[in-house]
């Protein structure tokens, strides 16, 4: 499996994204060298692109997969293609506070510490549909882990379109987010753009 070992901080600042979109607590006080270079129009696309990648931890193939996918739905392709990367199975344990940062829910769904309506689901990229419950497997649940995570993630604001317990480690999702409801930094146009050429 192809792994970005590239450092958070470092990719952050090349991308102009805040690290808290991650779940990282960190600030980089440095500055870019070329940061006041013009970008060209292909530039721009390229790094919304990158940085989408980046946010959710997708690879390129998937990515190109899931702008498809999006491309195919009815409506608008860019918030398709958002809403299709948000209600990945990693992206949702990350929301409801079980998970510090996405590469730590990946982990945990990796580990099969997750259960989507009562089965276990060892895969990030399953997507999650409105109506299905979420949760921690009980033996997991009195880890130490998790109440770690849970300090950290205790001022963590959850989306409106998910009930979560955090007590019971435990979480509905009420239907799928709109594009308003993503508080992602991406134009998703831009996105559209690079890939219609």
């Amino acid at each position: 499996m192809a792994v970005n070992r590239v450092p958070v901080l470092k990719r952050c600042r090349a991308l102009g994204l805040e690290p808290q979109f991650l779940g990282y607590s960190k600030k980089s006080n440095r500055q870019l060298k070329n940061a006041n270079r013009k970008v060209s129009e292909y530039g721009l696309q390229l790094r919304e692109k990158q940085k989408a990648k980046f946010i959710y931890g997708v690879l390129e193939k998937p990515f190109r997969n899931y702008y498809e996918k999006a491309d195919r739905m009815k409506g608008m392709t860019g918030e398709n293609l958002m809403v299709l990367l948000e209600s990945r199975l990693d992206s949702i344990v990350f929301r409801m506070g079980f998970a510090r940062t996405r590469r730590e829910a990946r982990q945990i769904v990796d580990h099969k510490h997750i259960l989507v309506n009562g089965k276990q689901v060892n895969i990030p990229s399953y997507l999650v549909k409105a109506g299905d419950v979420i949760e921690v497997r009980e033996q997991s649940k009195s880890l130490q882990r998790y109440k770690d995570i849970l300090e950290v993630t205790a001022g963590r604001l959850t989306p409106e379109w998910m009930d979560v317990d955090v007590e019971a480690l435990k979480g509905t999702i009420k239907n799928l987010p709109t594009r308003e409801m993503i508080d992602v930094p991406v134009n998703e146009m831009l996105i559209v753009e690079l890939y219609s050429k």
